[in-house]
Formats: C-alpha cells, structure tokens, sequence
C-alpha cells in the first residue's frame, strides 16, 4: 500500500475518536453540512500530513469527524480539482483515505450544471451512472493490489441497494429528488453549447468537474457510493445567459437548508439498516383511493370472522 496513504490514515484515526462509519465529500458552496456534525473534530487540510488542499472558490478544506445523528461521519468539507493540476492519485488521495479510516459508504455530493432540459437550478439529482470524459482515470499506472483489483468493474458503481435508501429518505422527509447520469469533464472551463448538446445525446442529465475519479477509487476499494449533484444552473446554451462560478454558490446557498436535511437523513439510513424497510415504516401513511376503502370496507375483518367463530 501506499505509504503516504497509510500514514496519514494513521494520523487522522489517532485524532478521531471513533471509527467512521460513513463518509461524505462535500462540493462546491455545500459546506453547511459540515456545520451541523455534533461533537466534531475540525481538522484543516494544510495540518494533516500528505493531504492536498483546494485552492477553488466554496471549498473551505476541513477535514469534520463527529457524528451525525448519532452515526460516526467522516466529512471532506471541500475537494481538489484535476483542473488545479493535481495528478488524478492526489485528487482520489481523499476518497481513498476516507476508505482506508473504514468507511462502509461515502456520499459523494457536487454542484452540476443542469444538461437535461426538465431540470431547474436548485434541484437536487441522485447520481445513477457516471460518463467519464476527464480523458483519464485515476487508476492509470502500477496498480496498487492492496487498494483494489486491476480491472474492477463499475456496472454498479453507484450502488442500487444505497440508491434506493436515498429515494425512500427523499420521500419520508418530503424532498423531490430527481434521478440521472452525471457526465464529468476536467474543466476548468465551461462546456460550449455543441459540446452540451453532444453530452445530451450520449445521455448525460448533468455535468460537472468532479465525483467520477473518487466514485473509480472507491468502487475499487469496494466502498459503496452514493452521488448527489446540485444543480446549480443550466448548462451552456440551455438558457440564453453566460456563465459564472457565482451563479453556482448562490444556488448552493438558496437550497442549502434542503440539501443540508437530505443529507443528514441519508447518512442516518445508511449508519442503520440498509434494507429500507425501517423507512417504509416511518413514511407517511397515505389513504387508500375511495375505491379501493370502499371495496375493503365490504371485506369481514379478522376480529369479525374471529366473533363468528366465538374465538379471539
């Protein structure tokens, strides 16, 4: 194993109390999160050895341990880019750390400029798949046998089973929540119009700069993935505006407290039980349409039957 990984993972569980369970990176102007982990300890990114530090705009490079509704969480309050000429093994260098700590899931979040026409800005889409258009992998080189296998695969590299927990957590706190890939470039700069309308085509719903090299890296580690994107605003030549890095924090700010509650009810799903159910149990209860009350009101009950037969 690497042993730049390996000492720093030993440096930061030193410094944490307990074992994580769940780990989460934070995106663009989505830092809120980070604020509400009870008992935390904040740790910046320059003090922590091997660790590399973002130098963009809403990435605030704080390393948060505490526990979010009671469940041990590991946040990456802030994440470093390719486009900053980070070679792809520092920008996965994170992700991978946060396997090495022991983190069972990570919910990888971002802020997505919006390539499917139905979107708005300010919505907020679970991650099915990913089109990876960085023109590399971080996976590229001698492989490191310890982290992972040479060829994993990535069929389900964002996990169905911790999807479908994300869309029932959704659901109970009452948050929509769209569905759809997510087609990474390595930037900096912003698409063209030609270039969203051929993303579109290839069937891409949203696009951004980051979460495909950590989602690789992980996956490899056979960690489960959750992404959640943010979208900020509409990709180039959707709407008839320019665009600025700006419009993306202002949008990350206005539904912050949305994207705040999601999140935090997500981990709390995935720190219990991953099957749902217990989700299922706390959903709202919904009545039956009138037909179907009407049909079951004609049905004799079990305690009416049991009456019959003179049995409780």
């Amino acid at each position: 194993m690497n042993q730049t990984l390996r000492t720093t993972a030993d440096w930061i569980r030193e410094r944490v109390p307990f074992p994580p369970a769940v780990g989460v990176i934070l995106g663009s102007g989505l830092g809120a999160f980070a604020d509400g982990v009870d008992g935390s300890v904040r740790i910046p990114y320059g003090e922590i050895p091997g660790f590399p530090s973002s130098s963009v705009v809403g990435h605030s490079g704080f390393l948060v341990a505490g526990r979010v509704q009671g469940v041990p969480t590991v946040v990456l309050s802030g994440r470093v880019h390719f486009y900053e000429g980070h070679p792809m093994e520092r920008v996965v260098f994170p992700a991978r750390v946060l396997g090495l700590l022991g983190c069972r899931d990570v919910v990888v979040t971002n802020a997505a400029g919006g390539v499917n026409k139905a979107f708005s800005a300010g919505d907020l889409m679970l991650i099915t798949d990913h089109i990876n258009a960085f023109g590399t992998n971080p996976l590229v080189g001698p492989n490191n046998d310890d982290l992972g296998p040479r060829f994993p695969d990535m069929t389900d590299a964002y996990r169905r089973e911790l999807r479908n927990v994300a869309v029932k957590v959704a659901k109970r706190e009452r948050i929509p929540l769209r569905q759809g890939v997510y087609l990474g470039t390595h930037g900096p700069s912003y698409e063209t119009p030609a270039e969203i309308r051929a993303f579109r085509v290839l069937g891409a719903d949203a696009v951004g700069m980051s979460t495909i090299p950590e989602a690789i890296a992980l996956a490899q580690m056979g960690v489960g993935v959750v992404g959640i994107s943010c979208i900020t605003n509409m990709a180039a030549g959707v709407l008839q505006k320019k665009l600025e890095h700006s419009e993306v924090l202002e949008t990350t700010q206005r539904v912050g407290q949305r994207f705040v509650r999601l999140l935090t009810a997500l981990v709390a799903a995935l720190g219990g039980d991953r099957s749902g159910e217990d989700l299922d149990a706390e959903a709202p209860r919904r009545r039956a349409p009138a037909a179907k009350r009407k049909a079951l009101a004609k049905k004799p009950s079990a305690r009416r039957k049991a009456a019959r037969k003179g049995t409780r």
